[in-house]
């Protein structure tokens, strides 16, 4: 199924306006050329309107979010959302402070996501401040920093209540919603993948969430029409990359080999490997 989303990428070769945070910046521009796209990350108020009215995708990332950055998402979003162009928003560390918390209910108040993604406290505490229009979320989401809290990760438990979660939040914010974890969400109002891809040596190293969330933009603008089944694939072929990633670790390599090893091996996957490879079903 998800084989010719990755192939209408790599066919494609979308180009991806990229906000994002200064930790991950570089990792995110390599997944993007690995996965067959191109990136580019501009975020001056003065040309991102310009930029985003070239690119195919927009992914906004609050990861290092600063006062000079919230306009240029806003005015970039605008442009997107006028275009008809798929738009991410990658809520890093809501609930972590007040000002990420309302800086991604501002925005999600402003603008029209094509996918949300995060770890599932960003997405709880989001959800919450949406919901109730109150960024005192924050304190119910519990965020352990950029990290999610061990309370908030999907189990095989609580699968049934997450997925009905993930649906509604879907419904309200019009967004297809990814929560990544041990057992990753991607949901729209009315269907779920449960994916099932991935190691856990993935949350050893910064930025597989970023690399992820401008990866998913990639996929969304190759797979306009289909952006529930677009995130899924894109979700699944980072997890299968991560598996295949740390099958190659050597005896003395740790986390910096892996992270290079998982940007290999999204370069070589190719569609049949993702066909075969994703790990899913559907709720």
């Amino acid at each position: 199924m998800f084989n010719e989303f990755l192939e209408n990428v790599r066919r494609m070769g979308p180009l991806v306006h990229n906000i994002t945070n200064y930790v991950t910046v570089n990792d995110c521009a390599n997944v993007l050329l690995a996965c067959g796209a191109s990136p580019i990350m501009a975020e001056d108020i003065g040309e991102v309107e310009e930029i985003t009215s070239i690119c195919n995708s927009l992914n906004i990332n609050i990861g290092t979010l600063t006062a000079a950055t919230i306009p240029a998402m806003l005015a970039a979003g605008k442009e997107a959302n006028q275009l008809g162009h798929p738009v991410i928003l990658d809520p890093v560390g809501a609930g972590a402070s007040k000002l990420r918390t309302e800086t991604a209910l501002q925005l999600m108040k402003a603008l029209r996501f094509t996918v949300i993604r995060g770890n599932a406290s960003e997405i709880k505490t989001l959800a919450i401040a949406f919901l109730t229009n109150s960024t005192m979320a924050g304190i119910v989401g519990g965020t352990k920093g950029v990290d999610a809290n061990a309370a908030d990760s999907s189990t095989e438990e609580n699968l049934d209540s997450v997925v009905a979660f993930a649906k509604k939040f879907a419904e309200a914010s019009g967004a297809v919603i990814v929560i990544t974890g041990a057992i990753d969400i991607v949901a729209d109002s009315e269907k779920a993948f449960c994916i099932r891809n991935g190691h856990p040596m993935m949350s050893r190293i910064t930025g597989t969430g970023c690399m992820l969330s401008a990866m998913t933009a990639a996929y969304l603008a190759a797979n306009p029409h289909h952006p529930l089944e677009a995130a899924a694939a894109a979700v699944c072929a980072m997890g299968l990359c991560g598996e295949q990633a740390f099958a190659r670790l050597a005896a003395r390599e740790g986390n910096a080999a892996y992270r290079n090893h998982i940007i290999d091996e999204i370069y070589h996957l190719n569609g049949k490997g993702l066909e075969v490879g994703a790990k899913y079903e559907v709720r």
